[in-house]
């Protein structure tokens, strides 16, 4: 039988990914699959580009205006990240993002 489980985001630690960057890990699962919060304070951005190789990435946009160095995307938006593609993550106004990453392939 399967387990679930389950998390409370504002209990998971947070890890400084850039300045103004930070990220807190929900849930990990097999083969690099995960599920994570992410809070983008104003002005920051990522530094270099964001490439995504071995997986794609899902974001939901919790709150704020996400932009991915072309365009920004509202709360409530979706977007998919397919493997081979990029982008800047930033926001001008700041945001919090849902991401989700499945299972990587070889």
């Amino acid at each position: 039988m399967s387990t679930i489980v389950w998390s409370n985001g504002q209990d998971s630690p947070v890890q400084a990914i850039f300045s103004g960057i930070s990220a807190r890990q929900l849930w990990q699962g097999e083969n690099g699959a995960q599920a994570v919060m992410v809070k983008i304070e104003p002005g920051a951005q990522w530094e270099g580009v964001d490439f995504h190789q071995d997986n794609s990435e899902e974001v939901l946009v919790m709150s704020g205006v996400f932009n991915d160095g072309t365009r920004d995307y509202p709360a409530g938006t979706f977007i998919h990240h397919p493997i081979g593609s990029s982008h800047i993550p930033q926001s001008n106004i700041g945001c919090t993002l849902f991401i989700f990453y499945p299972e990587k392939h070889s």
